[in-house]
């Protein structure tokens, strides 16, 4: 099993690599959010907008703005192919569009292979 800092840091190097690949698709990105206090996620949690226990608390998720003619995409359209991209590097990369509630534009790596998200 991996530190936290270990995956921290591959998670770090794992996203660098998911903005080069947007890149080679012909998407733009820019960056959303990578640290969520635990504050904000309780509050986030209590208003029906995320979970209480966010891997942004631990520095293993970040949430990417995807663009693609400069147009933003809020669908599902685009951020499904970076997903799968995303999800193929390893046992505990998970896509928020696979949550029950999709979160497209979440990527994130569970320090359990995938059992939590």
């Amino acid at each position: 099993m991996s530190t936290l800092s270990a995956l921290q840091q591959q998670f770090a190097q794992d996203s660098a690599k998911l903005i080069a690949y947007a890149a080679t698709q012909g998407f733009a990105v820019t960056l959303g959010e990578a640290w969520r206090s635990p504050e904000q996620a309780q509050w986030n949690a209590e208003h029906g907008s995320g979970i209480a226990n966010s891997l942004h608390c631990q520095r293993l998720a970040i949430d990417l703005n995807l663009f693609k003619d400069g147009v933003y995409l809020t669908g599902k359209d685009g951020y499904d192919v970076l997903g799968a991209w995303w999800k193929a590097l390893g046992p505990g990369h998970c896509w928020g569009g696979d949550f029950t509630r999709a979160d497209y534009d979440h990527y994130s790596i569970t320090p359990d292979g995938g059992r939590t998200q």
